[in-house]
């Protein structure tokens, strides 16, 4: 059975790179060296592997990798903090039309 990562990447321009491997350390290395020239990390070296989640199920990773992708920088960095109570905050939708603000 596999472990497979999801893990987020600060880039030396303040981005972050978000992906998924099943090898960390190995994959790591590779955003390092540069071996791709047209990756996203390439011309945003040196990188600092910031967080990384380990799941079981390939699927699971797959989808927590997707939506991280979606998040706004501020919920990244709550995440990578391990701030939850400030990742539930910015997760609330705040939708003039939401029904919490329609009571």
């Amino acid at each position: 059975m596999f472990n497979y990562y999801v893990y987020i990447l600060k880039c030396s321009d303040d981005s972050f790179y978000t992906g998924i491997s099943n090898n960390l350390n190995s994959r790591f290395k590779d955003h390092k060296s540069g071996y791709n020239r047209n990756s996203y990390t390439f011309k945003r070296r040196p990188l600092t592997l910031v967080y990384h989640y380990k799941f079981n199920d390939v699927l699971e990773a797959i989808c927590f990798e997707k939506k991280i992708k979606g998040w706004t920088r501020a919920k990244k960095i709550a995440l990578i903090n391990g701030d939850f109570e400030m990742l539930q905050i910015l997760s609330e939708c705040r939708n003039a039309t939401h029904y919490k603000y329609n009571k």
